[in-house]
């Protein structure tokens, strides 16, 4: 996927205390900012809505997920 973008709440400086998405007709991809050769999550469009609610239940922000990763 060569469609990568920061979320609006990449925290101060150069924003790299994010996720970064990237989206096809058919799939959402997430990765980790600060280390984006690492991996990511890649979810079917369907299934990318039901992830981001159940952060949204646990974490204040996106920011406090990545946070998470370290």
């Amino acid at each position: 996927m060569d469609n990568w973008r920061k979320s609006s709440y990449s925290g101060e400086g150069d924003g790299n205390e994010c996720v970064e998405v990237a989206t096809t007709p058919t799939h959402i991809a997430v990765r980790d900012s600060k280390t984006p050769a690492d991996g990511t999550l890649t979810f079917t469009a369907g299934a990318f809505t039901p992830f981001v609610e159940a952060l949204a239940q646990r974490y204040s922000t996106v920011t406090d997920f990545a946070k998470l990763r370290g």
